[in-house]
Formats: C-alpha cells, sequence, structure tokens
C-alpha cells in the first residue's frame, strides 16, 4: 500500500479541495489519465450513467435497491451527500469506511503523479477502485455537473439515463434547454441504450443520441405508465407489468422515476434478468434521505433539497397534494449562483412565513440573493440555521408544518440536529 499523505478522511479531504486550482473544472483529461494507470483495462462489470437536472439521486436510489433485491452485488456514487462523504460511496448499500476510502485516496494520490485533480474527480476514481477491488456486477454512476465533461463519464456506461432536463448550473451548462441537454446527453454511447426521461426533450438531445447510433428509448414514445390508486402498470413493446407498488421514495413524480429505471433495466434484461418479485420487492424499499422526507410529529417537518425552479416545483406539487390541517413555514437557504427567484416563484401561495439561512463559502452569497427574492413577502432577514430553526419551531404550532428546503448544505444539518426531537413542550394552539 502507497505511504497515506494523510492520517484521518477528514484531512484528505480538506487537502483535495485545495489541491487544483478551481473548484468545479470541467474536462475527462485528468480523471482519465488517472484512471488509465489504476485500471489499465476496464472492469467486466455493468455500469450505468445517471444524468438530469433533478431526479438522479432517486433513480440511483430506485435502481440500487431493484438490483440488489435480485441479489446483484451493486455499487453506487452519488453526490453531494447530506451528513458524511462515506455516503457518496456505497456497496451492497454499506457506505465506504475510512479506513477504504483513506487506502484508496493514498492509491490515487500515488498513481495521479503530477495530475492535478478537483475534489470530484477524486472522489470518482475512488468510487471506481473500490467498485472493481469489490468486483461489483452493477457500477450506478450519478454524474455530478452536466454530462458531457462530467468525470463520471469517462466510463464508457453500459446504458444511460437522462432523468429531466431543466435550468440549473446555467454558467456552465449553457442557457437554454437545448444547450442543457446537448451536454447531458453526452453521456449516451453509441449501439447501447439511451432512455430519456423527460416527456419534452430538448431537440439537440434526441438529435445527439440519435445522431451517434445510440438506441434511444423516450418516455410517451417508446415506454409508457398510469397509475391506478395505490399501483400502477408499465409498458414497453411486448414488455408490461401491472399492480406494481408504488415507490417507497416520497412524490407522485416518483413513478415517473420508476418508470425511467424500468425501462433502462429492461434495455439490459439480456444480461441483467430480472424476477418480477425483485422489481416489486426493490420498489418498495427504496429510500433516500432529504428528498421529500416527512418527520410527523404535532409539527411536521419535511426535508428536500429542493435548489432550482424544477425542484421546487415539484415540492410545490406535493405539498398541495398533502394540504395541512394549520400553516406552511419554510426554512429556506440557497447558493448565490441558483435561481433564488424561480424557487421562490415555485412556491408562491404554499408557504404562510419564511424562515431565509445565510450560506457562507464561495457559493454562499451571505443570502443576499434570497433576499432579493423575497423582498416582497413578510420575511426576516437571512439568519444561520439554528436561528432559522429556533425561529420556525417558535412560530409553529399543533397542526402546522415546517418544510425546510433548498441547498444540501440547508438540509443536511436540519436532519443532523433533528429540531423535532427538542425538549421544549409544544407551543399552545392558536385557538387557545
Amino acid at each position: 500500500m502507497p505511504d497515506s499523505r494523510f492520517a484521518t478522511l477528514d484531512d484528505w479531504l480538506r487537502w483535495q479541495e485545495t489541491l487544483h486550482p478551481r473548484t468545479i473544472d470541467l474536462g475527462l483529461e485528468r480523471v482519465r489519465t488517472v484512471l488509465r494507470r489504476l485500471q489499465p483495462a476496464p472492469p467486466p462489470h455493468i455500469a450505468i450513467t445517471v444524468g438530469g437536472t433533478n431526479g438522479k439521486g432517486s433513480c440511483v436510489a430506485l435502481l440500487d435497491a431493484i438490483l440488489r433485491a435480485a441479489g446483484y452485488r451493486v455499487g453506487a456514487y452519488t453526490s453531494p451527500h447530506l451528513l458524511r462523504y462515506n455516503e457518496r460511496i456505497r456497496i451492497d448499500g454499506a457506505a465506504a469506511s475510512d479506513d477504504a476510502l483513506r487506502r484508496i485516496f493514498a492509491r490515487i494520490d500515488a498513481a495521479r503523479g503530477d495530475v492535478s485533480l478537483t475534489y470530484f474527480e477524486f472522489g470518482t476514481l475512488a468510487a471506481l477502485e473500490l467498485f472493481r477491488e469489490a468486483e461489483v456486477e452493477v457500477a450506478l454512476l450519478e454524474v455530478g455537473l452536466g454530462g458531457r465533461l462530467d468525470a463520471v463519464n469517462v466510463v464508457d456506461a453500459d446504458a444511460a439515463l437522462v432523468v429531466s432536463i431543466g435550468f440549473d448550473h446555467t454558467d456552465w451548462l449553457g442557457t437554454d434547454r437545448d444547450s442543457i441537454g446537448f451536454e447531458k446527453a453526452g453521456i449516451y454511447r453509441a449501439g447501447r441504450p439511451a432512455i430519456c426521461a423527460d416527456p419534452d426533450p430538448p431537440r439537440r438531445l434526441v438529435e445527439h443520441a440519435r445522431g451517434i447510433g445510440a438506441t434511444y428509448r423516450q418516455v410517451g414514445l417508446d415506454y409508457g405508465f398510469d397509475r391506478t390508486g395505490r399501483t400502477w402498470r408499465w409498458w414497453a413493446d411486448a414488455l408490461h407489468f401491472d399492480d406494481l407498488p408504488l415507490p417507497g421514495l416520497a412524490g407522485a413524480h416518483q413513478t415517473g422515476n420508476a418508470a425511467a429505471v424500468l425501462m433502462t433495466l429492461a434495455s439490459l434484461r439480456d444480461r441483467l434478468p430480472l424476477a418480477v418479485a425483485a422489481i416489486r420487492a426493490g420498489l418498495a424499499r427504496a429510500e433516500l434521505p432529504g428528498r421529500l422526507q416527512s418527520i410527523p410529529g404535532p409539527v411536521e417537518w419535511i426535508l428536500d433539497v429542493a435548489h432550482n425552479p424544477l425542484g421546487a416545483a415539484v415540492l410545490a406539487a406535493h405539498l398541495r397534494e398533502r394540504p395541512c390541517a394549520g400553516q406552511t413555514r419554510a426554512i429556506i437557504g440557497l447558493l448565490a449562483d441558483k435561481d433564488a427567484n424561480g424557487v421562490v416563484r415555485a412556491l408562491t401561495g404554499l408557504i404562510d412565513g419564511w424562515h431565509p439561512v445565510m450560506l457562507t463559502g464561495p457559493r454562499g452569497g451571505f443570502g443576499a440573493a434570497l433576499a432579493r427574492a423575497l423582498r416582497d413577502v413578510d420575511a426576516p432577514p437571512p439568519a444561520d440555521i439554528a436561528s432559522a430553526c429556533r425561529a420556525a419551531r417558535t412560530a409553529a404550532r399543533p397542526g402546522d408544518r415546517i418544510v425546510v428546503l433548498g441547498s444540501f448544505q440547508t438540509v443536511a444539518p436540519v436532519l443532523a440536529a433533528q429540531p423535532w426531537l427538542s425538549d421544549s413542550p409544544p407551543p399552545q394552539s392558536r385557538e387557545a
């Protein structure tokens, strides 16, 4: 084993944040160079890459649950993490240990030579090495940003799924859906399944998929689904599944994500045969913290990492479908490069009280953009997360709910602190 540069995982991660001159530096050459040194021959497992503006994490969770229910050994690489970096790399549902990550980081450091890597590139290489070591049968890779130039695209996926195309990361991907769609379509490969779950995909995405000779499959054209009460059905060509259980993930939109996952798996059925029982079990077992996550109680808490208008629209639909008896308060924190106006606009009429959060750091912007987006509502100035939680909880009454939304940097500390477990007695109802 190569000598380790650092003794702790935290030290490794802090160093990785400073190694490359730019935090985000899209391109495949650096990571491809180091990967070839680590893995001269590609490992034999099947790789599925998942991209899109929203829904990537949900689709990876559904794929992981179904494949593991079928008995396959599965590696899943996702980002960002909520509570611990280790969550990003899972093998058969278990997060990578600190020891495993330190060992793999040392190996990557020795192999890279003078090649500078970003934090995300280091993590991507670590996932690929751990999957190779563990001899996984399927590797699930979530795109970090875009697709075409994202580090995970160094892998020629056996099947690729683009879940949705919306406006996010426009500084890197372009300011129109055609440009964004083209970047996301970069994960497709010639002669291999290319799935699109967006019912209205940009022209350039479709043209790219067909132009390279990918086996393109689009919702509404090549596969379909509908929900009937507490079950749903799915079909594609001669295949069909009836009376499927609703996904274990919250939100009506998850049926669409599950349908795309089934199309992806169906496209690989010759290499990954699945029993219907495994599909049913996996759909029901799938879970993903921080996505419309509900913590019931006298005051319900809902945690959701909706940080762009598309995600906020999904959250809004969920709130409309599940009205509460009292008021809905929102703790919201967004990075400075997010469309705060679009997020707030999507939730108009659904929030009775806003509690903006001030995020610091290079992309935090100290809540200035969020404060501007909330200037027309009676919102206090942005506060730190702990203060916003206290204010929301103090204002809430039994029958109310508190929604925590926005950046992972907003939702994660709330999930860790669990303010709903406060020992203080709940305030009296408004009627008292």
